[in-house]
C-alpha cells in the first residue's frame, strides 16, 4: 500500500513535469537490475554514445526511490516526463500512472537473455498483475533474442505481438565479441591474480521470493568444499535482491575456497573466467551456456517450485541443457561424468537465438533512432 502511494505521489509530479517539452536528446535508463558497464542498459548506452552525439543520459538505479524523495520525485519524476527515449532493464511500476508524450519511445530491455521459469504477468499475484500491465502498455518495443523468447515475454509482458521485436540484445553481443571478453578476463586477473591458475566454478542460484530477508544456501558448502580438486575455486554470484542480506564470511569459514563475488561489478567477466556454471533456473545460464561451457542445474527444490513457485514455460528436464540433479550427491557425480554434447549446444542454440552475431545493438538503434 506505501509503495502504491509512492507511485501515485510520483505521477502527480510528473504530470506536472509533462507541462515541459520533451528534449530530444535526453535518455532516461531504469537499470534498477544491473547498472554496470555489462548489462543490458549499460552497453546499449555505450552504444548509443558513439552514435550519437549531444546526448543526456539520466540514470535510475536500484538505490533510487521513495527513500530519496527529493531525487526521486523531484529531478527523477522531471526527467522521465521530459525524455524522448527510456530504456529498462526491469519493471518500473510507477509507469502504470505515466501516460508519455506523443512519440515517446519506451525500450524494454530486460536484465535476462531468456527465461526458464514464468515471470511478470505469468507469475505475480492479481494486485500486483493489475499495475504491471496498466505500465507495460507504456512499453512501444520490447526487445528478444527469439522465436522462443518472443512467445513466452509476450504473455508475461501482456504486449501486442507488433510491439515486440527480435533483434537480440546487448548483453549477448558482448558474450559473443571474443575480443572484450578476453580484455575483461585479463582485468578481472590484474585484480585477482591468486585465481588465475585455478579452476572456477560459479553458483549462481535464482531469486526466491522467500529468501529475500533470510537468505540461505541450498548448496552445503562444507560438504562441498571437501569434495573440490585442490586446484577449484567456488565463487557465489547470489541475485541483488539477496546478495544484501547475505552476511555468511564464506571467504574466512573456508580459507579463501568459496568467495562471495555477489558484489563484483560484472557478471559476464565472471562468466567469462568461469569453469563451469551451477544454477538451478535462472535466466543466466543463457549467456554462459553461449560460451561452449558445461551448466549444472542443481534443482534441490524442483517438484515444489513446480507446484508453489513460478513454475516453468516448457518442460524443465527436457529443456535446460545440462544434468538435471535433486540433491548434492547428483550434483558432484555429475561434474565428475561430464561430457560436452556439441549437437546438444548447437540444438539450443538455433532454437533460442535468431542472431548469433554481434549486432545486436545496432539493430536496436537503428530500430529506435531511425
Amino acid at each position: 500500500m506505501i509503495k502504491k502511494i509512492g507511485y501515485y505521489i510520483f505521477s502527480l509530479f510528473f504530470h506536472l513535469y509533462r507541462l515541459w517539452p520533451v528534449n530530444s536528446n535526453k535518455i532516461f535508463l531504469v537499470a534498477s537490475h544491473d547498472q554496470g558497464p555489462e548489462g543490458n542498459i549499460g552497453l546499449m548506452k555505450e552504444w548509443i554514445e558513439g552514435k550519437k552525439e549531444n546526448c543526456k543520459f539520466v540514470y535510475l538505479t536500484r538505490e533510487d526511490g521513495i527513500n530519496h524523495p527529493l531525487r526521486f520525485f523531484g529531478k527523477l519524476a522531471f526527467d522521465l516526463a521530459t525524455s524522448s527515449v527510456i530504456f529498462l532493464d526491469n519493471s518500473f511500476m510507477p509507469m502504470a500512472y505515466t501516460p508519455f508524450a506523443k512519440g515517446v519511445k519506451v525500450v524494454q530491455l530486460w536484465h535476462g537473455t531468456g527465461t526458464i521459469k514464468k515471470f511478470g504477468l505469468d507469475a505475480e499475484e492479481e494486485e500486483v498483475c493489475q499495475v504491471a500491465k496498466k505500465g507495460n502498455q507504456r512499453i512501444t518495443h520490447l526487445i528478444v533474442n527469439g522465436p522462443r523468447t518472443k512467445d513466452q515475454y509476450q504473455t508475461a509482458f501482456g504486449l501486442a505481438e507488433e510491439r515486440i521485436f527480435q533483434e537480440g540484445l546487448p548483453r549477448t553481443d558482448l558474450i559473443l565479441d571474443r575480443d572484450r571478453m578476453g580484455q575483461l578476463e585479463e582485468k578481472f586477473y590484474r585484480e585477482y591474480p591468486e585465481y588465475r591458475e585455478k579452476k572456477i566454478l560459479l553458483y549462481a542460484p535464482t531469486f526466491r521470493d522467500s529468501q529475500v530477508e533470510d537468505p540461505r544456501l541450498a548448496l552445503d558448502l562444507e560438504k562441498f568444499v571437501k569434495k573440490m580438486n585442490e586446484d577449484q575455486v567456488l565463487f557465489l554470484r547470489l541475485h541483488p535482491h539477496v546478495a544484501d542480506n547475505f552476511k555468511e564470511p564464506v571467504e574466512e569459514l573456508y580459507g579463501g575456497r568459496v568467495v562471495n563475488m555477489s558484489a563484483y561489478p560484472g557478471v559476464a567477466s565472471l562468466l567469462q573466467v568461469a569453469d563451469c556454471l551451477i544454477t538451478d533456473y535462472s535466466s543466466i545460464m543463457f549467456e554462459f551456456y553461449l560460451l561452449k561451457k558445461p551448466v549444472f542445474f542443481f534443482a534441490y527444490d524442483l517438484a515444489e517450485f513446480e507446484k508453489e513457485g513460478r513454475s516453468f514455460y516448457e518442460d524443465y528436464r527436457q529443456f535446460v541443457p545440462g544434468p538435471v540433479c535433486l540433491n548434492q550427491e547428483e550434483l558432484v557425480e555429475a561434474m565428475e561424468d561430464y561430457k560436452w554434447d556439441e549437437a546438444r549446444w548447437q540444438a539450443f542454440c538455433q532454437d533460442n537465438y535468431k542472431y548469433l552475431d554481434t549486432g545486436a545493438r545496432d539493430r536496436v538503434f537503428s530500430l529506435i533512432f531511425k
